[in-house]
This record gives C-alpha cells, structure tokens and sequence, in this order.
C-alpha cells in the first residue's frame, strides 16, 4: 500500500458521502446545503501546500459545491458528469498524470469505473458495499466526518511530507 501511495500526485473525489455526509438539504425557497467538515477542507490545503493537485467529479451540479471548490482552491471541478470517466480522462491529461498517479475517494457504484482505473481508491466508512469491496483502503472516518482528511495524511505519511505543522508554514 505504501509503494501506491507514494506515486500519488492527484488526488479525485466524488462529492456527496465524500467531502459531505451525503445529506442534501433544500429549503422551502429551493436552496440547497450540504455539511463540509473543516478538517477534510484543511487536508485539501495540505496536499496544495505539498504540491499534490485537487479534483473533484460528481454526477449533481451543485452551486454549493462550486463555493466550496472555490474556497478550497481545489484545481479542476467537474459536476453534473456521469458517467465520470470522461471526467477523469480529462483530469489525466490536464494535469498530465497516469491512472497510478491517482487516488480516488468514492462511496457509490457511480464512482466504481474511475475506482477501477486509478492507482488508489478509496472509500469512506460511508461507502456501499460494492465501492468497499474494491477499495484499496475503507476509511475509519464517514464521508464529511473526516474520510477525506484520513486519506490526505496517509497519503503524505507514505511520501514523508506529513507534519502536525504543515500549516504553519
């Protein structure tokens, strides 16, 4: 596991049940929320300060999720895609990658075709069965209680690069 995490150098999320608890909240107006965890936004500014580059790919458009991706200065947002593998075609060739360059973090059978390609998937604690069963690593923490957070420290405690201080600096 450490020699795949080690390659990493992007690393893809899905969004609902990734980066949020899966919940979609839409008022009586039609505006929508989701709950973001702090720490998952904090990793994501770990792998930037560490050089590793962001994405996220999702089948729902989500003006909420564009704010948050803003935000997080996350480097390539693709929304309302699906099937993603497009998506991830083009990420690969944007940030000039190869698939086992790649962590993919997914918790539903949308996300099992780009979970199959890339050199490391990931689901959260949250994930069905099918995304856990080919996972390379389930996740302790649910998706937007932590998940994202865990992958990004292992992630950069395989590469070296993990300090309690990396935002200090």
């Amino acid at each position: 596991m450490k020699e795949s995490l080690k390659k990493i150098k992007v690393v893809m999320m899905d969004v609902d049940g990734v980066l949020t608890d899966g919940l979609i909240i839409v008022d009586a107006h039609g505006v929508e929320t989701k709950n973001f965890d702090v720490q998952d936004g904090f990793g994501i500014v770990f792998l930037h300060k560490c050089g590793i580059r962001t994405a996220i790919i999702s089948a729902r458009e989500s003006g909420v999720v564009a704010h948050r991706a803003k935000d997080l200065k996350i480097d390539k947002v693709c929304v309302g895609v699906y099937p993603k593998l497009g998506a991830y075609d083009t990420c690969l060739e944007e940030f000039k990658v190869q698939d086992e360059e790649v962590c993919f973090i997914g918790d539903d059978v949308a996300d099992l075709a780009v979970m199959r390609r890339c050199g490391f998937a990931v689901a959260p604690a949250n994930a069905v069965f099918e995304v856990k069963r080919l996972a390379d690593y389930v996740t302790r923490k649910s998706g937007g209680r932590g998940a994202v957070r865990e992958t990004v420290e292992l992630i950069l405690k395989a590469k070296g690069l993990w300090s309690p201080q990396l935002y200090e600096h």
